[in-house]
């Protein structure tokens, strides 16, 4: 009778452990995809800002050899 209820505790023991490992690795899911679709719009970001400043390097006038006003 002993080893019965023994083995019927561990059981149970073991479908919490199940459980609450299947919690955690839902709760870890959402995290990570939260995370991506973050990472996802700052990848987006940094291109177009990248984009931008290589506009913005290419419509800027070379600075001419000219004297400072002062001279």
């Amino acid at each position: 009778m002993a080893d019965v209820q023994s083995l019927s505790d561990r059981l149970e023991a073991l479908e919490m452990r199940a459980t609450y490992q299947d919690e955690t690795i839902e709760t870890l899911n959402q995290t990570v995809t939260a995370q991506w679709k973050q990472i996802d719009a700052l990848t987006r970001q940094i291109a177009a800002l990248s984009d931008r400043l290589a506009q913005a390097e290419t419509s800027v006038a070379a600075p001419a050899n000219e004297r400072p006003p002062h001279y």
